[in-house]
């Protein structure tokens, strides 16, 4: 025998003011933004943070350890504050690092747009080109185009942009070889428009996201290449301070110097977390 279960009238449907929803905050987004903002705050306001010269030298206070003399975080060997030089590099590095990726990202779009529309020829050749520049390590040639170019920032937007641009045209000439094929594509094809305004117009505001996205890793990418100049001594030209700089300056005192060499460390790993969050972020808020 089975059981008879009896089923009582349906429950009146509930009226009234709904639920939020849960998971309205996009926490790695809003992370991630805060931290970058704060950064961007403390390089514009460093003039009102400290009262230190980054650049002038006290050699009768140098190697002061940190909250010594009203040195937050201490002196270099030259007596130079390093909290104020962690702030005004953070202004040198922030501005190279993202400008460094404008041009790049614009150039490898474009490229990327016109190789998976076009076809053929077109996008053989500048696929070969992508290849052949893909094939070697992105840190290698950045450096090797800025030892032939000379230090500067001039070198580094060079050899940022002759390198990096493959990135994003590879990003968005796949995502145009999908897109290209949809419904919204084919129709603008089909209704005669120009193909400069299907491409800017229709395709790209569509295939651009990902290459959007990856620039927040791309920005990180760029600065640790930034940073890994100036320890080379091919960044920035000193006395203007930057952050590769001042990790090369206090590694040989690494043991008993620390905070010369770690903090602004600390300060590139803060930054590459802020970028990376907001990468996930957007990632997140484009899935739902």
């Amino acid at each position: 025998m089975s059981a008879v279960t009896s089923v009582g009238p349906a429950l009146p449907a509930v009226t009234g003011t709904p639920r939020r929803r849960r998971g309205r905050w996009n926490v790695p987004l809003v992370a991630g933004l805060t931290l970058f903002a704060l950064i961007v705050l403390c390089a514009v306001c460093a003039p009102l943070l400290t009262s230190y010269d980054p650049i002038q030298q006290n050699l009768t206070d140098a190697f002061l350890p940190p909250g010594a003399k009203d040195h937050l975080l201490g002196t270099d060997a030259f007596g130079r504050d390093v909290f104020s030089r962690l702030l005004y590099g953070a202004r040198v590095d922030l501005k190279v690092g993202v400008l460094a990726v404008i041009s790049p990202f614009v150039i490898g779009s474009l490229l990327g747009l016109i190789a998976g529309w076009f076809g053929g020829w077109v996008d053989a050749v500048i696929s070969r080109i992508v290849d052949m520049v893909i094939a070697f390590p992105f840190l290698v040639l950045v450096i090797a185009l800025v030892f032939a170019m000379g230090p500067g920032t001039t070198s580094i937007y060079t050899a940022i942009t002759l390198v990096g641009w493959v990135a994003y045209c590879r990003i968005v000439r796949g995502q145009v070889l999908i897109a290209k094929e949809q419904e919204y594509a084919m129709a603008a094809r089909a209704s005669g428009l120009p193909t400069w305004r299907i491409l800017l117009r229709h395709l790209l505001p569509n295939v651009v996201l990902q290459a959007f996205v990856f620039s927040m890793s791309d920005i990180v990418l760029t600065l640790l290449a930034i940073v890994t100049l100036g320890f080379l001594g091919l960044g920035v030209p000193p006395p203007t301070p930057d952050w590769g700089t001042m990790i090369q300056e206090g590694q040989q005192f690494i043991l008993d110097k620390w905070y010369m060499s770690t903090i602004p460390g600390l300060a590139v790993v803060l930054t590459g977390l802020a970028l990376a969050l907001i990468a996930d972020g957007i990632v997140e808020k484009a899935n739902k």
